[in-house]
């Protein structure tokens, strides 16, 4: 099959468009640099640019084809040399689609493929009509489960889960604010000079309100960007998998396969705390919640009050409810020693850019900040803990964005016990429980931070032989189901 053929026209004027533009600001360049190049000569820069860039876009247009077969997804491709690839159906995580305001007037869409431990997008057709869009992705869930039912027959009703509300979404928007808004507060650094000059508290005061309006720009561009991406956001389940759609301006179509979830994820700032709200989460096979180049399309929902996720989260997987256990409270010296460190680099920071550039007076005033050094300690030990089901491990760490991960045992791919020096010297240790899904060991992965070391190994072995259950459980399950099939086909 072909792509769209309004996806010439359209990837030819955007594509164009970037190439003009590089172009003539390149050719004007050289224009004022160079004696024997002027204007009209870099004109034909562009002329020339845009006619290579049309010969592509049109051989790349006549020379695309791709085939939905039974097994697999196979792709011809290529311009100057071709391209076949043939992405097994069984491999096909996320089948997304996006469309922006254009792409939505014209009635195309843009639909990736994103597969199991993969690191990018595996495959993308640009364009095809939004009907043929919807169709790939049903489609390729169904031929993933062998249904044998014709294509045009009517699919399943979708179950609505989620939808969510203008005050869901309005509250979303005002409460989720990147940390790196607080990043801000060094913009106030350079006006910290001695107060006794009235130029200096002068300077003070304007740094001071530099500072809450870049903190309120921010806050109000923030918020638009996310209500404009989860706008009208409906999550869907349709046979044996989650469906999700999203976006005002860009809209995203997604679907996420129920058999490769990997990890359900609680995630809460101190706002949704304060006032009962939850976001989730889940991670499929190869990415984690918007690590993936589908950009966020594992989110299951966005907002809702923590009853509603919990239910959500339940539907899902069965897990149990969580008593975490803490982290030892020797814990909370090391954490409370650990700032106290911080606010002294700081301080000392402070001082010799001072003593060499005299620009900051008042730099002790840092020092102010170790009688918040216990309250931060405290406040990192009381949001870690881990927990031991009976089918799954619970893990929950963080403060400002406090996550809480369930993974069923039989999702663990390896599970790390990890000492620091730091840490053997306090005797504690951190397990990581590591899933198909989890991208490095930046933190983001399940992980039972700062335990007692012989909690940690007792810990690590309670996970290594629920697995092994787990394993041996389902082989067994695997192996009556084929026992009765054959007795069927005998009989």
């Amino acid at each position: 099959m072909k792509l769209h053929p309004l996806s010439l026209p359209y990837r030819l004027f955007t594509r164009s468009a970037s190439v003009a533009l590089t172009l003539f600001f390149v050719g004007t360049t050289l224009a004022g640099a160079v004696a024997s190049i002027d204007i009209v000569v870099a004109l034909a820069f562009v002329i020339a640019g845009l006619l290579v860039t049309g010969l592509w876009e049109l051989t790349y247009y006549r020379r695309f084809e791709y085939v939905l077969t039974d097994e697999s997804l196979d792709i011809d491709s290529g311009v100057i040399s071709r391209r076949r690839r043939e992405i097994p159906l069984r491999r096909i995580q996320n089948v997304d689609i996006r469309r922006n305001v254009v792409q939505r007037v014209l009635g195309i869409a843009s639909v990736g493929f994103e597969t199991a431990g993969g690191g990018e997008t595996e495959a993308n057709l640009r364009f095809v009509a939004y009907g043929e869009a919807r169709r790939l992705q049903r489609e390729i869930q169904r031929r993933k489960r062998g249904d044998g039912r014709r294509e045009t027959e009517t699919d399943a009703q979708p179950d609505v889960l989620y939808e969510i509300s203008s005050p869901e979404l309005l509250l979303l928007s005002l409460i989720s604010i990147e940390p790196r808004v607080f990043g801000l507060v060094f913009l106030v650094v350079p006006f910290l000079t001695d107060a006794s000059n009235p130029l200096d508290v002068v300077s003070l005061l304007l740094g001071l309100t530099q500072l809450a309006i870049s903190v309120v720009v921010l806050w109000v561009a923030s918020a638009m960007v996310t209500y404009a991406r989860h706008y009208d956001f409906t999550l869907t389940r349709v046979d044996d998998e989650l469906r999700y759609e999203r976006g005002l301006l860009q809209r995203y179509d997604g679907s996420i396969p129920l058999d490769k979830i990997q990890t359900l994820t609680l995630r809460e700032n101190p706002l949704m705390r304060r006032f009962g709200y939850a976001t989730l989460s889940v991670e499929t096979a190869g990415y984690a919640p918007g690590q993936g180049p589908s950009g966020g399309s594992e989110a299951a929902i966005p907002i809702a009050t923590r009853r509603r996720v919990l239910q959500l989260a339940h539907s899902i997987e069965s897990f149990d409810d969580p008593t975490f256990v803490r982290p030892p409270k020797r814990t909370r010296r090391r954490y409370t020693v650990r700032y106290s460190v911080i606010v002294v680099g700081v301080t000392a920071g402070a001082y010799v850019v001072d003593r060499f550039t005299g620009l900051l007076g008042l730099w002790y005033v840092f020092l102010a900040l170790l009688i918040l050094a216990p309250v931060a300690g405290q406040y990192q030990w009381k949001h870690r803990g881990y927990h031991v089901g009976k089918e799954y491990v619970q893990t929950r760490n963080g403060f400002w964005r406090r996550k809480t991960h369930v993974v069923p045992y039989y999702r663990v791919q390896t599970v790390i016990q990890r000492e620091t020096p730091f840490q053997r010297r306090w005797g504690l240790g951190t397990v990581i429980v590591d899933t198909a899904s989890s991208v490095g060991f930046g933190g983001k992965e399940a992980h039972a931070a700062d335990i007692d070391a012989d909690d940690a190994s007792e810990f690590r072995d309670v996970v290594v032989r629920q697995l092994g259950r787990q394993i041996r459980a389902r082989a067994e399950n695997v192996r009556v189901e084929d026992v009765g099939s054959k007795q069927f086909d005998r009989n």
